[in-house]
C-alpha cells in the first residue's frame, strides 16, 4: 500500500509539475486550429533542385532573400552581417558589412540603392555612402520581424512584417501559438509615411507586385496561402485569396518576366510532430521548453518552389523532397532563362536553367 501511495504521489507531482509548466512558463497563447496543407500534391516528386549549381558556395551564410539590379548584379544578404554581390564575371565582392545577423528581405530600388529588411532595425536603406534607416517605427510601435520588400513604378515600398509579437529567434512562436500577427505596410518615401495596408495576417511573409503593379501579393507562411490586395481599378482597396492550401508553407514570392509567380516553400512541422497542433496543453509545453520547440521545424528536411500564374493556379513545381541538395529555400527569383534561389540553411545560392523539358 505504501509504494502504491508513493506512485501516485510521483504520478500527482508530475501533472502538477507539467500545470506550472503550462501556466507560468509559456510564453504563448494559442488556439488550436492551424490550417494544414493537403497531403497529397497532384504534382509527382521530380528532385529538379537536386540540379542546382552552387553559387558562392563556402561564401554565403544562409543567404534569405536574393535580387537583381538593371546591370545585372546579384545582390544578397548574409547572416554574417554582409551584403554581397555577384558580378556579371562571376565574382564575388563583399559590398557593405550591416553588422547585424538578421537581414531577410532584399530589394533594389530604380535608383540603384538596396532596401533590405532587418528583422532587428527595420527596413534600410543601403547605398555607397552608407546605411539609412527607412522605416524602423509604425504607429509609435518598434517594427519587429520585417521580413520582404518589393519596390512599386512611383517608388512606394511594399513590405511585410511577419509577427509583430515574435522576433525572428522564436518565430516558430507565432506558428504554435495560431494568432494572427502579421501585417503588410506601404512605406512612402518622398512624404516619409508609412501605412498599414493589411492587418492580423498568419505570419506575414513573401510580397510581389503584379506585371501591371494593380495588385500586390502577400503570403501567409502558417495559413499555407497567398492574399491579393489590389491597388487599382474597380476592386482597389479589397482584398481575396489568391492562392490557398499550398504544399508548403510560402515563404518570399517574386514576380517572374511572363507575368507569373515563383514561390519558395518549406514544410513547416516536421511530420512526426504535427499532432502537438491539436492540443493547446501540448503547445503549451513544446512553446515553454526550447530544446522541444527547435524539434517542431521541419524545414530543413526538403525544399521546393511553385511557378504559379496570374490566375493563381499552380503550373509547376520543383523540389528536392529530401533535402540532399537544397532545403529549406527561402526565395526563388528568375532571371535570364535561370532560377536563383535563398535558403536559411545554405552557404550558398542555387541556381537552376529552366529548360524546356522541365
Amino acid at each position: 500500500m505504501t509504494r502504491m501511495v508513493g506512485c501516485w504521489s510521483l504520478v500527482l507531482a508530475g501533472v502538477l509539475a507539467l500545470a506550472v509548466q503550462v501556466l507560468y512558463f509559456s510564453p504563448i497563447d494559442p488556439i488550436i486550429i492551424l490550417e494544414r496543407p493537403p497531403k497529397a500534391s497532384p504534382f509527382a516528386v521530380n528532385n529538379h533542385l537536386q540540379s542546382v549549381t552552387k553559387l558562392g558556395e563556402g561564401i554565403l551564410k544562409d543567404p534569405e532573400d536574393v535580387c537583381v539590379d538593371k546591370h545585372g548584379t546579384l545582390y544578397t544578404a548574409s547572416r554574417d552581417g554582409w551584403i554581397l554581390r555577384l558580378h556579371r564575371n562571376g565574382s564575388w565582392e563583399h559590398w557593405k558589412n550591416i553588422h547585424s545577423p538578421t537581414m531577410l528581405g532584399i530589394t533594389v530600388t530604380t535608383q540603384g540603392a538596396v532596401v533590405v529588411c532587418d528583422s532587428d532595425k527595420g527596413l534600410l536603406k543601403v547605398t555607397e555612402d552608407g546605411v539609412t534607416v527607412l522605416v524602423s517605427q509604425v504607429n509609435g510601435s518598434t517594427l519587429s520581424l520585417a521580413d520582404e520588400v518589393v519596390e512599386a513604378s512611383d517608388g512606394s515600398l511594399y513590405f511585410s512584417i511577419a509577427s509583430t509579437k515574435y522576433g525572428l529567434h522564436n518565430w516558430y512562436l507565432d506558428v504554435l501559438e495560431a494568432r494572427p500577427h502579421g501585417q503588410l505596410l506601404k512605406h512612402n518615401p518622398s512624404l516619409n509615411e508609412t501605412t498599414v495596408l493589411l492587418d492580423n495576417l498568419g505570419f506575414a511573409n513573401g510580397v510581389a507586385l503584379s506585371k501591371d503593379q494593380d495588385y500586390v501579393l502577400v503570403c501567409e507562411t502558417w495559413k499555407y496561402r497567398c492574399l491579393r490586395h489590389w491597388l487599382k481599378g474597380e476592386k482597389k482597396g479589397k482584398t481575396e485569396t489568391f492562392i490557398e492550401n499550398l504544399p508548403g508553407g510560402p515563404d518570399n514570392i517574386h514576380l517572374a518576366p511572363d507575368g507569373s509567380f515563383w514561390v519558395a516553400m518549406f514544410q513547416v512541422t516536421h511530420e512526426k510532430m504535427e499532432f502537438v497542433h491539436s492540443s493547446k496543453v501540448l503547445k503549451h509545453l513544446v512553446a515553454s521548453i526550447p530544446r522541444l520547440t527547435k524539434l517542431m521545424g521541419g524545414m530543413t528536411k526538403k525544399a521546393m518552389v511553385a511557378n504559379v500564374g496570374s490566375d493563381g493556379k499552380i503550373m509547376k513545381i520543383f523540389d528536392d523532397s529530401q533535402g540532399k541538395v537544397m532545403n529549406f529555400v527561402t526565395s526563388a527569383l528568375e532571371f535570364e532563362g535561370h532560377l536563383y534561389m535563398g535558403s536559411l540553411n545554405s552557404n550558398f545560392i542555387g541556381k537552376l536553367p529552366l529548360r524546356s523539358e522541365f
